[in-house]
């Protein structure tokens, strides 16, 4: 019977120790944005939509200009700081602008400079290999390459969702915007309930799910529970 006493003595010092783990946790993340502003302090909606394509490193480009076969390629790449090297022009940052805006830099820097109204056509030949990392309490963590229309639910897909420890209220995301990085919490029970909107997330960035210290905690005791009992029994 002492014997009985004292597991369930450990076992309400363990909940005692788990919640207040939990506290200490809320404590920490609770400067991390959730809701509303953490779709905000990401910017989300710097996602473009699909005719507004992001310029990336390694993407390939045809560039022509009419009338100028030494200024056309077929195909032409962005390099890996994001810039594009143009005859005559010189370098030029292309990384995170789209199509139209290059090209427009490009007509007016060839006909300020060096041509009588220039025809100038960029395209995107290839596009780079986009990647979001997820890791945390997940069944896979990894490095997965992604589409252009992935959201935060298809990346916890790709990592073959969520344990049973994870705190799914607690799903933060990472992103660099303009070399700054911002973070946002995510709560996947409002997302998959319809709740909350869905994300769409960015290449770069990074997904972690958090740990659940109570639901780990009671999925140790549940594992335990044969030799719970037969110590139960035994000390009859």
């Amino acid at each position: 019977m002492h014997r009985t006493q004292t597991f369930a003595g450990l076992l309400t010092f363990g909940a005692v120790l788990v919640l207040g783990g939990c506290a200490s946790f809320s404590t920490k993340e609770a400067a991390i944005p959730a809701g509303s502003a953490a779709y905000e302090a990401i910017r989300l909606a710097d996602v473009p939509p699909p005719d507004q394509y992001l310029l990336a490193p390694a993407d390939e480009l045809q560039m022509r200009v009419f009338g100028e076969p030494e200024l056309s390629f077929e195909k032409i790449r962005v390099d890996q700081l994001g810039n594009l090297q143009v005859p005559l022009i010189g370098q030029i940052k292309v990384a995170d602008r789209t199509v139209p805006d290059v090209t427009a830099e490009i007509k007016n820097k060839l006909g300020n400079r060096f041509l009588k109204d220039p025809k100038v056509n960029l395209s995107v030949v290839e596009q780079a290999p986009r990647y979001v990392t997820v890791e945390g309490q997940v069944e896979q963590p990894g490095i997965f390459e992604m589409n252009r229309d992935l959201t935060l639910l298809s990346a916890i897909a790709m990592a073959r969702s969520t344990t049973d420890v994870a705190k799914i209220d607690q799903v933060i995301v990472l992103r660099t915007v303009n070399g700054q990085q911002m973070a946002a919490r995510f709560d996947l029970r409002d997302i998959r309930g319809g709740a909350a909107p869905n994300p769409l997330l960015r290449d770069g960035d990074i997904v972690t799910v958090g740990y659940s210290s109570a639901a780990g905690f009671w999925q140790g005791v549940l594992k335990a529970a044969p030799f719970v009992n037969a110590f139960v029994l035994a000390s009859r």
